[in-house]
């Protein structure tokens, strides 16, 4: 075995992203029977993929979409056998396993009934964001179906940020994304970075492959690090399969190889549900300039006449909205292909000193103020299973905090069958 390969085995098990679990006093491994049941018992999703599925409505492009206009035969879900859904896992033309259990149907449930308007939204930014992790895969001999994981770990939303601070598309931590490539500090976030992200995720599963030589142990690491998986494996008696070691697994973790399979299901036979990929205006032809000066968007959006907002969403990697390109370090800067050739034409304008620039280090865009207070219609939404705090105030148009001040919560838990009120404007 090369250095190279021993080396970046040392520096995952040291370095690799922990999500915290409460540690469980684990019995004797399971037979093989009791496995069964206990793949077969109830199963819930997590609150952490609740609140990445809510995070969504909050995209720029998710607020300004529409819906699709495919032909469809209503629009409530259509439901298909366990047998039916069994047997179009098989036929997915994947490298990876798809097992069919109780826990996939629970998640396949969960994005075809009760998060039907987050799909559709996920169905139109795919659009834009398969084809860049696609090529990337295609190009590190890579399974395709990890095109899946962005929509599991961050919506295909390029900014959030986890509670552990993880962040971007992929959800790195921000050693990891260091360990990998990619530049974290004030100015430059890579993590958000949908193309030098996906390259660093795919080294990142190669590495876990290369340890544990079985996909869905690659992806059980990939959500709660190596070391984890690795006390899962002494737990067990020594088994290197998932599901044998899914007992010992995190809370979380156990989930995430299900919410995978079903993810894949849903992204591929969305139709077959009645869900049609909503309309977001989001550019499909890109073209990529080469900057080494500092640059402001505020600058490129005033000579071009392109909305900043757009510029974010296309290069979410830059925070405070700055490019900071010199002669020793080149950035790229993300463009619709009619903007990119506009550039071009404009470069000797876009690059020319002016009051612009030096305002736009030390602001950051805010928004307008509020001229005046609107009336508020008071609504009262009683609980029902799988609401979260995050969830209610996106559909209503409000936030967590008013909804907290207004029913008097400390916390963000919530009981099914709790009425809240709600002050709508």
């Amino acid at each position: 075995m090369s250095k190279k390969i021993i080396l970046s085995f040392l520096i995952i098990a040291v370095f690799s992203p922990f999500i915290l679990a409460q540690d469980e006093d684990f019995s004797e491994p399971l037979s093989s029977t009791e496995t069964s049941e206990m793949l077969e018992s109830s199963f819930t999703v997590p609150c952490s993929f609740n609140s990445v599925m809510d995070s969504l409505m909050f995209s720029y492009y998710a607020k300004h979409s529409k819906k699709g206009k495919c032909k469809k035969k209503g629009y409530e879900n259509i439901e298909y056998s366990d047998s039916i859904i069994k047997l179009k896992l098989e036929s997915l033309p994947n490298e990876i396993d798809m097992p069919y259990n109780n826990k996939v149907k629970t998640v396949i449930n969960f994005y075809v009934d009760r998060r039907r308007d987050h799909v559709e939204k996920l169905l139109g930014l795919s659009k834009y964001y398969f084809p860049i992790f696609e090529d990337i895969l295609a190009e590190n001999d890579m399974p395709i179906e990890f095109k899946i994981l962005p929509v599991i770990e961050s919506a295909l939303n390029t900014t959030v940020v986890s509670r552990a601070g993880a962040r971007g598309l992929w959800q790195f931590m921000p050693s990891t994304g260091r360990m990998y490539g990619l530049t974290v500090n004030t100015l430059v976030d890579e993590r958000c970075d949908p193309v030098k992200s996906t390259y660093a995720a795919v080294r990142y599963l190669k590495d876990l492959y290369r340890i544990y030589n079985d996909w869905h142990m690659a992806i059980a690491a990939y959500n709660c690090g190596p070391g984890t998986v690795n006390k899962a494996i002494r737990r067990s008696g020594g088994k290197r399969d998932y599901w044998s070691i899914y007992r010992f697994l995190p809370a979380e973790t156990r989930s995430y190889v299900p919410i995978f399979i079903a993810a894949n299901y849903v992204m591929q036979y969305y139709s077959d549900h009645n869900l049609c990929p909503a309309e977001i205006d989001m550019p499909i032809y890109t073209d990529t300039i080469v900057v080494n000066e500092r640059l402001s968007f505020y600058k490129v959006s005033q000579v071009l006449g392109i909305p900043i907002d757009e510029l974010r969403i296309l290069n979410p990697q830059y925070r405070k909205d700055i490019i900071p390109g010199s002669k020793l370090k080149e950035y790229n800067l993300r463009l619709p292909t009619h903007y990119a050739s506009k550039f071009i034409d404009l470069k000797d304008s876009i690059f020319a000193p002016s009051c612009i620039d030096s305002l736009a280090i030390i602001q950051e865009p805010v928004d307008p103020p509020v001229v005046h207070k609107p009336k508020h219609r008071k609504v009262v939404h009683k609980v029902r299973r799988g609401d979260t705090l995050t969830g209610i105030a996106s559909r209503y148009g409000v936030k967590v905090s008013d909804i907290k001040r207004w029913n008097g919560l400390r916390g963000s838990k919530i009981q099914i069958g709790q009425r809240l009120t709600i002050r709508r404007k």
